[in-house]
């Protein structure tokens, strides 16, 4: 099929476009390569990409930009879109809350209105596991409510939801909204607790553990994501008949819409977690324990057996395992500062100020 991904230059979107291009899918990718981190690791990604499985067209738009969206929709005419833009971070959201509204409220609404305009047979959208927000009772299940967001990243997220629901009700488009826990692996975000944490340990500066390391999170491998979205590519969402949805919960309509958990479903300690890491760089961490950031969800665990019943795959594998393959990329990809320059740290004798 023809498959738009857009942030196809982003961490999940890069292994999102090598697995369809693999499958023997046309995709065209859509990414604005802002400076939000470094945009060298966005274009060492796309390279990567080619090198395993060819070229692919990728244009470079920003989700503000509505005629450049519909001008792509109008020559690509994609039958799926995988929507992976948006711009990203818990802690980011508490300084600019403004580029949350340009991107992910507002370029969502672009995408939408182009699925509209040039129908396509599936929308699948990331939303995030911060939606759930204060709910303090885990799993976490599609069917829980997550009406209290605790940052505007989460709210934005949560306002997805809604604005495809609306959609999908309105011009039937069928639209699936991913909920990711806690998503790491090779070509992680620079800004994410992996490589931070990694670049902390190695280089002997100060690791902050925020709520004094008594976070727990739901680690999510970023192949089990992939493959979780190639499962469900096929199979969009169906109407469901009135009489059959007489009282719609937060996970079900009777419009084609529908929400998955995709997680790990074994949250793991900050503190153990920081351990593995120890395990696989060789090096012990020096921790400076801190209270709870605002913003920040307490612990967090998936029920993903919404996900296996509707495509016989839950994620599995372990952190353990995960991590080392992380680590192996992020040694390899960081001993090349000629190709890769080191990103801008903080200076030696300040904490690292990150969390999950």
């Amino acid at each position: 099929m023809n498959v738009l991904v857009t942030g196809a230059a982003g961490f999940i979107g890069a292994h999102c476009v090598l697995r369809l291009l693999r499958d023997g899918h046309r995709v065209c990718g859509l990414d604005n390569f802002n400076d939000y981190y470094d945009p060298q690791l966005k274009h060492d990604r796309v390279a990567w990409v080619h090198e395993q499985a060819g070229e692919f067209p990728l244009a470079r738009i920003d989700l503000s930009d509505a005629p450049a969206i519909d001008a792509l929709f109008q020559h690509h005419r994609p039958e799926v879109v995988i929507h992976l833009a948006a711009q990203a971070g818990v802690r980011y959201s508490l300084e600019n809350p403004r580029a949350y509204v340009d991107s992910n409220l507002g370029g969502f609404l672009n995408i939408l209105e182009s699925c509209r305009r040039y129908p396509v047979r599936h929308l699948i959208y990331a939303s995030s596991s911060s939606v759930y927000g204060a709910n303090p009772h885990t799993p976490y299940s599609e069917q829980d409510n997550v009406d209290h967001p605790l940052s505007l990243y989460a709210a934005s997220k949560k306002a997805n939801e809604l604005m495809a629901h609306s959609y999908s009700h309105l011009f039937g488009i069928p639209c699936t909204g991913l909920r990711f826990f806690t998503v790491y692996g090779p070509w992680g975000r620079p800004d994410m607790s992996p490589i931070q944490f990694a670049r902390a340990i190695t280089e002997g500066r100060v690791l902050s553990l925020y709520n004094h390391g008594e976070h727990q999170r739901d680690f999510t491998y970023v192949d089990d994501i992939i493959e979780s979205i190639a499962r469900l590519i096929d199979r969009p969402p169906q109407a469901t008949p009135q009489e059959a949805c007489e009282q719609p919960g937060p996970a079900t309509s009777r419009a084609p819409w529908r929400i998955f958990n995709i997680g790990g479903q074994h949250p793991v300690a900050l503190r153990s977690y920081v351990v593995l890491l120890e395990k696989h760089l060789g090096r012990s961490a020096r921790i400076e324990l801190l209270p709870l950031q605002a913003g920040d969800v307490l612990n967090t665990c998936a029920d993903a057996s919404g996900l296996a019943r509707a495509t016989g795959f839950q994620p599995r594998i372990e952190l353990d395992e995960g991590l080392g393959r992380f680590i192996a990329w992020f040694l390899e990809y960081y001993a090349r500062p000629a190709a890769h320059p080191p990103l801008a740290a903080e200076p030696a004798h300040e904490p690292q100020r990150r969390s999950l």
